[in-house]
């Protein structure tokens, strides 16, 4: 069963143009631990030798670009991404009406407590009321750690993600090392481990 698209037609039907790919990639290749060659090179995800937005992360460390963004978490407070600077940081796309993600939701939770201090688990709702969002959340005990509410999409766009259930794993540089499903989380703890040393 195909998943279901995570923008709207229109924007969906822009990004397709843009990247030259789109929903229908191998999640086999993703899942192996390949990095898409889209998100590679993406415009949010600069390479790990270029400039840093400016600035300065919690722990002083410098912030990369794809962390140079603002959004609100599912409880309505602001989240700033340089918060994140300096260390591994895990996005989790999900959506509340995905079994997929529902499945996801345990795994990622025993990361985000195994790795707390060491990397960042972030997760960004979409596709979906916040409400919704909030439900989901309750239901999966992931409450441990923040939760965007994504509803416009914009995080999403910003890291390529056409569809929910996706995993982005950044390095302490910033650079996507990784993107793709992982199903019911597995191999997230590995990838983490291997980030964090």
């Amino acid at each position: 069963m195909r998943a279901r698209t995570v923008l709207p037609a229109t924007v969906a039907a822009a990004l397709l143009a843009l990247t030259g790919c789109g929903a229908s990639g191998s999640d086999a290749a993703d899942d192996a631990g390949a990095v898409s060659p889209s998100t590679a090179t993406s415009p949010a995800q600069p390479p790990a030798d270029s400039a840093g937005s400016g600035g300065t992360g919690a722990d002083g460390a410098t912030v990369p670009a794809a962390l140079d963004f603002t959004a609100t978490t599912v409880d309505g407070k602001p989240f700033d991404a340089k918060t994140l600077a300096g260390k591994p940081t895990v996005l989790w796309f999900w959506a509340p009406w995905c079994p997929k993600c529902k499945a996801q939701a345990a795994e990622t939770a025993k990361v985000a407590a195994a790795y707390q201090g060491k990397a960042n688990v972030v997760g960004v709702a979409g596709l979906d009321t916040n409400a919704a969002m909030k439900d989901f959340i309750s239901d999966t005990a992931t409450d441990s750690f923040p939760h965007l509410s994504d509803e416009k999409g914009e995080v999403w766009k910003r890291f390529k993600v056409t569809e929910q259930s996706r995993y982005v794993i950044l390095d302490q540089t910033g650079k996507t090392v990784y993107e793709g499903v992982l199903p019911g989380g597995k191999g997230l703890a590995d990838k983490v481990a291997g980030l964090t040393g």
